[in-house]
């Protein structure tokens, strides 16, 4: 006769555990944000107390969520932080980093478009178009924080689109260094303000091919987007340092004269 292993039900706090670390990991719950009240969770989560307390202990263990007294329960703000801030001054001041990073995120952000377009719900796509609305707004201002800022925010919902939890994470890993990137490269950017309109051109294109649900023109889209930033870039620091070598010039023309 046939032996048979028993079915064992899981025990409802493993199941409030499992729901709560995929929340974490599809990142529905960010970093640093508050949990639901204990009953309320429960009450969303149909338990009792006990079981969701279990639960919460076991996900505190792990590291992925922790306790203030008296304030609540938070999702460890420190996930994604994998690159330390002393890596991301190190890079940054590196101005040979910036041109790599902008070839990662030829990879990055180009499937991100691609996946967007062939997986982003209605609802993704809707936020989508508020986010570059954001874009335009902040340009309008002429605040160039502000603007890569909303740039940031409109790369992640690209990201979420996609609908792959693993190149969220990544995204997620690298954000202290592409803040840096976006806001230096807006800078270099600005001063050459003729690029502005076609910056915004590049970025309407990419948003239009993943509306379109066309994914392999939104990857070739993003790609053109960043190579025209990389060029305007490379263009700038050349004139740059034209500038600097005609002011040194200059300079020891007048230390001459000086004499």
């Amino acid at each position: 006769m046939k032996s048979f292993n028993k079915v064992r039900q899981p025990k409802v706090s493993d199941a409030v555990e499992q729901q709560i670390e995929k929340l974490i990991l599809e990142g529905s719950l960010r970093p640093g944000e508050k949990l639901l009240p204990e009953r309320e969770l429960a009450i969303a989560f149909d338990v009792s107390r006990p079981s969701l307390r279990e639960a919460i202990l076991r996900l505190e263990a792990k590291g992925l969520l922790y306790r203030k007294q008296g304030g609540g329960t938070f999702v460890q703000s420190n996930l994604w932080q994998s690159l330390s801030d002393p890596l991301t001054e190190l890079l940054a001041s590196h101005p040979e980093s910036q041109f790599d990073l902008l070839e990662t995120r030829h990879a990055l952000e180009g499937i991100s478009a691609y996946y967007a377009a062939l997986r982003g719900t209605e609802e993704d796509l809707s936020l989508l178009k508020l986010k570059h609305n954001a874009i335009q707004e902040a340009q309008r201002s002429g605040n160039i924080d502000a603007e890569a800022t909303a740039v940031l925010q409109y790369h992640i919902c690209v990201t979420e689109a996609a609908h792959n939890i693993v190149l969220l994470h990544l995204l997620h890993a690298l954000i202290p260094i592409l803040e840096t990137n976006i806001k230096n490269n807006f800078k270099l950017l600005y001063s050459k303000e003729e690029t502005l309109p076609k910056l915004s051109q590049h970025r309407a294109n990419v948003l239009n091919a993943i509306l379109a649900r066309d994914p392999s023109e939104a990857r070739e889209a993003s790609n053109r987007h960043l190579a025209f930033i990389e060029e305007t870039i490379l263009e700038v620091t050349k004139e740059q340092t034209r500038r600097e070598r005609s002011l040194r010039r200059l300079q020891r023309e007048d230390s001459k004269s000086a004499i």
